[in-house]
């Protein structure tokens, strides 16, 4: 058995009469991985915090192993060279390392923080945690503000740590490929799952369906009881007192709620025309540092694209050039006169803080235009993104950063845009939210670009990918980021095979032979991608002659239906002859 590092026991938080959480009781052992899973306000930060030792509480224990060295990363952290001072030689030559891992220059490491980006500070303040080589790592949204190289660096590094791990984050590729234990925090109850987070959603939705059965069986109960109990008093008076007192525990059971609230939201939308954008030539630079080379793309009606690359690139310059707030060098960008922005951005959050969570949102508008006549309040349209009516008449000051974030996407889906550009939407937000973002953007009618460092949500929204490798090198990817990232490995390995066998291949091997070049020759990722949608295909379309034909034969088909069957077939049988010699010609290097 691992021996605990922590184990907490009815720990409770409150600020001013609102209860945070109560009675949170769970236990940390040796080496594991634990992901805490909780929605936005209710605490998820502050029991990290509390943990860490930079917070107190307001009731219950927490016992620590002897010695226990503990780590805590901040989801906003602060930096300073004061944190540096009196480290030992061999801290500071793992500082160092770290660094480099995480690509800070001795130059870059010696500024204020006022002098580097949100990522950088993240980068350094990371380097810090971990060169104190702890026993217990806390991490609160590790992966805000990096790019997909260093958190896929992170996520390799830490999956393979013989540290405990205690983390909070959005991210759920990195959330499943590091943690074998789940805590979820719902309802001021601790649930515990063991196992990854792809386990955990399976056994929660078990929990969730048990839990909504047994609320069917006690309303049903109810029913039956609350008819007793109005009857007259001398009907009751001959039952035995327990009956009363169990009527009202089972009157408790009745009420529960689930409370599982998701967007199906399928606005209707304003209207776009065929027209979008059209970028001619563009070019772009800072100095010597190049953001847009000759850039050319024509935006399609109704496309969903992503955008991936490492921080520096121009993600950002690029859409702010597109919504104009950002000049561009030379080309052109030609909107469509129809086309309608909505933009969410990381600095474009703005609130009066003395202003009530509805009157934010009212002040956009009364009324959300769903489409198809239907028109939801603003109260309603709050509701769907887990904003109850107690919580609409909060002050914005109340809320947490994930909240307030919550409350700047509701004002943005507010305004009915028809081309939605979310630049990094998913920091700050919780994964509740996240679910019903992803519903939501599935159904938006409109077009969309998304600059995320979030695999996971590109994968669920995107149709094809740009990606920004730096200098004004731009690649147009027909997939999702997972589907590039496959491409490349196995993109990169093929070169890499190529190489060595063109280093040790013999003169004799260097002569022209077909057989082998074919036998040394493999398919290329889309090449994969054709072959296996090839198969599909040619299945499909012999399903359907079999059917065809055997209607011809059957002799009770009606004659129009002969003819139309009858000019169909022909049709089908070429199109099923040039796939399946499609298919002969790529199974050679299958």
């Amino acid at each position: 058995m691992p021996s605990p590092y922590l184990e907490i026991k009815g720990l409770t938080k409150r600020i001013g009469h609102r209860v945070l959480f109560e009675d949170v009781s769970f236990t940390i052992n040796e080496r594991e991985h634990i992901g805490l899973i909780a929605k936005n306000g209710t605490g998820k930060s502050t029991l990290l915090s509390i943990i860490a030792g930079k917070e107190g509480d307001d009731g219950g224990t927490m016992i620590f192993r002897n010695d226990l060295k503990v780590g805590y990363l901040e989801q906003t952290p602060t930096i300073s060279t004061k944190e540096l001072e009196g480290k030992n030689d061999e801290y500071m030559q793992r500082y160092k390392r770290f660094l480099t891992q995480t690509k800070i220059t001795p130059e870059e490491a010696q500024r204020t923080e006022s002098q580097l980006s949100g990522g950088q500070v993240k980068r350094i303040a990371l380097a810090r945690v971990l060169a104190g080589e702890p026993d217990l790592l806390i991490l609160d949204e590790p992966t805000n503000h990096l790019d997909l190289e260093m958190i896929e660096w992170l996520e390799n590094m830490l999956s393979r740590s013989t540290m405990a791990i205690l983390m909070v984050t959005h991210d759920r590729y990195f959330l499943d490929r590091i943690c074998s234990s789940i805590i979820e925090m719902d309802n001021s109850r601790i649930y515990s799952y063991k196992g990854n987070y792809s386990y955990y959603l399976e056994k929660r939705q078990e929990r969730i369906d048990n839990m909504n059965a047994e609320i069917a069986r006690a309303n049903n109960l109810y029913r039956t009881e609350l008819e007793w109990m109005r009857s007259t008093p001398c009907a009751r008076s001959s039952k035995a007192r327990y009956r009363i007192e169990s009527f009202y525990e089972l009157e408790k059971r009745a009420k529960q709620r689930i409370e599982e609230r998701n967007v199906r939201l399928e606005m209707g939308g304003t209207y776009i025309g065929n027209k979008i954008f059209e970028a001619h030539n563009v070019n772009k630079a800072f100095d010597d540092h190049i953001i847009l080379k000759d850039f050319n793309y024509n935006f399609a009606r109704y496309e969903k694209l992503g955008i991936v690359g490492n921080n520096g690139t121009g993600k950002s310059t690029f859409v702010k050039m597109l919504l104009g707030l950002e000049p561009h060098d030379s080309g052109s960008i030609d909107i469509g006169e129809t086309v309608r922005f909505g933009y969410y951005s990381q600095q474009g959050m703005s609130f009066k803080e003395d202003q009530k969570v509805i009157d934010a949102v009212r002040d956009i508008a009364e009324y959300v235009d769903m489409g198809n006549g239907e028109k939801l309040s603003a109260g309603q349209f709050l509701q769907h993104f887990l904003f109850p009516p107690e919580e609409q008449y909060s002050y914005i000051y109340k809320l947490s950063g994930g909240e307030k974030r919550r409350l700047y996407l509701c004002t943005v889906l507010m305004k009915a845009p028809n081309f939605l550009i979310l630049d990094e939407p998913t920091n700050d937000l919780d994964i509740v939210t996240l679910q019903i973002l992803e519903d939501y953007l599935k159904n938006f009618r409109g077009c969309l670009i998304i600059v995320s460092h979030d695999r996971y949500f590109m994968d669920r929204v995107v149709d094809h990918t740009l990606v920004f490798h730096g200098n004004g090198d731009i690649q147009d990817f027909p997939g999702s980021y997972s589907q590039y990232r496959d491409w490349k490995e196995q993109n990169d390995k093929e070169q890499e095979a190529r190489s060595k066998e063109q280093g040790t291949r013999s003169k004799e091997q260097e002569k022209p032979d077909g057989r082998n070049q074919n036998r040394a020759r493999r398919l290329t990722f889309k090449e994969r991608q054709e072959y296996n949608q090839l198969e599909k295909d040619i299945a499909t379309l012999e399903a359907e002659k079999k059917q065809i034909e055997a209607a011809l034969c059957g002799g009770t088909t009606s004659v129009d239906e002969i003819t139309r069957l009858s000019k169909r077939l022909p049709i089908l049988s070429d199109e099923l002859e040039e796939k399946e010699m499609r298919w002969l010609e790529l199974s050679e290097y299958a």
